[in-house]
């Protein structure tokens, strides 16, 4: 179990950095930010940022190999007040969140043909959600969706993923100022489909970024959400929920660049692991530049693992270049039951797999409740009650 760090108010550090003990800086990638797949050498696996991926599992997506011989259904639930449309990539919205940092982040760049943009005016409450359907067709596929929201707009988007497909996606998150977004990401492939996806959230000033990101199903699935702040004062929290079964590879990499003053960051994602050879990985990177004075920032990681043959990874890393931040810390731990949990439940008469899912629904609960749609929160809560009775089966 790895330790937590914490770094009170007015602290300095040793240096300019402070890592945890247990890993290395994994906030430099091994190549620069490109539009240009060109620009990134095809992975190999000994590079920092692929080290825990099984790469013969991406179908082609790392190594250009991949063709896009399939396709991707896209529909967009929207209310009145907001606006959809389908655009080139010649959009000035289209990539303007964030750069891709990995191979197959820029591969998706150079070879989508359309972009779903989603828009909600400025001074927009939205009082029903925007639902985005990602459906996959088979076959291999590249995809790119923006969100934006204008100054002090209001809004939740769900976009969920069903379906069969080797997908290489990008979507941007553009915040006006003062804006307010929740968005709540579910992965619910078929068990053979291959997700890898880069989520770019840009924060104007003084607006609040929520993110639910939720996994289950896929042969391999690998998201990398990153965080930037445009100008002062931007909120982002970062939750996600994973539930990995035998055989089955999740990685999610998170990455929260602080670069300017008075910002806050929280991050918390949990997982549950249970069969064979099922492999979750959670990197957890924040950087505190040295301009960004008066940072807040923690970040947690907890994994639950139910049964033997299972592995997990998890990295936290926090890099800073100031002491004069509010707070920083990260912590990550990972463990089996709790048996005073367990004998406690079962002392009042409730058989063992049942108090064995009274704990697991207990763990997730915190993350689920954050999504505040009661349809969605439901559907999850059976999805990892199917999970739990099969595993019992």
């Amino acid at each position: 179990m790895a330790e937590a760090q914490n770094i009170p108010a007015g602290s300095t550090t040793t240096g300019s950095i402070a890592v945890a003990a247990e890993s290395t800086v994994a906030t430099r990638m091994s190549a620069p930010p490109s539009y240009d797949v060109a620009d990134f050498p095809v992975p190999h696996g000994r590079e920092e940022e692929w080290r825990f991926t099984p790469l013969a599992r991406l179908k082609g997506l790392h190594d250009g190999t991949a063709v896009g011989d399939g396709g991707i259904l896209v529909t967009v639930e929207t209310p009145a007040d907001a606006t959809q449309e389908t655009v080139d990539r010649d959009d000035p919205r289209v990539g303007k969140a964030g750069t891709p940092v990995d191979r197959v982040a820029a591969q998706a760049y150079t070879s989508f043909e359309k972009a779903h943009v989603v828009t909600v005016p400025k001074d927009t409450q939205l009082t029903e959600p925007i639902r985005i359907g990602v459906q996959g067709q088979g076959g291999t596929a590249f995809g790119h969706q923006v969100i934006e929201l204008g100054a002090f707009a209001e809004a939740v988007v769900v976009i969920d993923h069903t379906g069969d497909a080797t997908l290489a996606a990008n979507v941007d998150y553009l915040l006006g100022d003062g804006a307010k977004l929740t968005v709540v990401s579910v992965q619910d492939w078929d068990d053979t489909a291959v997700h890898v996806g880069q989520h770019n959230a840009l924060i104007g000033r003084d607006a609040s970024f929520k993110s639910v990101v939720v996994t289950f199903g896929g042969d391999l699935v690998r998201l990398h959400p990153r965080v930037t702040y445009a100008a002062p004062g931007g909120e982002a929290e970062l939750y996600g929920l994973y539930f990995t079964e035998a055989g089955q590879h999740q990685e999610h990499r998170l990455m929260v660049d602080h670069s300017v003053p008075n910002c806050r960051s929280h991050v918390t994602y949990k997982g549950a692991l249970q069969g064979d050879d099922a492999h979750a990985v959670w990197i957890g990177d924040v950087l505190i530049q040295a301009a960004a004075t008066g940072t807040d920032t923690y970040e947690l990681n907890r994994n639950l693992v139910l049964t033997d043959g299972a592995r997990v990874d998890s990295v936290p890393n926090l890099e800073i270049e100031t002491g004069e931040i509010v707070g920083a810390g990260h912590a990550s731990a990972t463990g089996r039951f709790d048996d005073e949990q367990l004998f406690y439940l079962m002392a009042r008469g409730i058989p063992a797999e049942e108090a064995r899912r009274l704990v697991v629904r207990g763990f997730f609960a915190e993350l689920i409740q954050q999504i505040g749609l009661p349809d969605v929160e439901e559907r999850l809560m059976r999805k990892i009650e199917a999970e739990l009775e099969a595993a019992a089966a």
